[in-house]
């Protein structure tokens, strides 16, 4: 499943990094933590998170990470916005909360992947 996938069938708004949409996901890492993110995420996994800030995506780059999903009506900074074009990695967004995005995340990885 890519992120463009993900992101129809969740109803995502593209935030930057639109070229990144065809990167292929793994799975899922929700942390707001950046330490725990780079010490314990998995390359091709989406993230999410509510930090907005461009240390995101040096983190979801150093880590080959498909995406970073916002939660709660979060938006990215300008220069988060600017990195993620640069590196092409998509940041997506939602007006939901980290517990009931994580959940149809879930549910859409394993329905697709069973």
């Amino acid at each position: 499943m890519t992120v463009n996938d993900i992101k129809e069938k969740l109803n995502l708004t593209v935030y930057a990094g639109a070229a990144g949409l065809n990167r292929e996901v793994t799975g899922g890492y929700v942390s707001d933590l950046l330490s725990d993110v780079m010490g314990h995420s998995s390359e091709g996994q989406i993230w999410i998170t509510l930090q907005t800030h461009k240390n995101i995506i040096a983190i979801a780059s150093l880590k080959e990470l498909a995406g970073i999903i916002l939660v709660q009506g979060f938006e990215p900074d300008a220069d988060t916005q600017k990195q993620a074009e640069d590196e092409q990695i998509p940041i997506l967004g939602t007006h939901l909360s980290t517990f009931e995005i994580s959940g149809k995340l879930y549910n859409l990885l394993h329905k697709c992947c069973e």
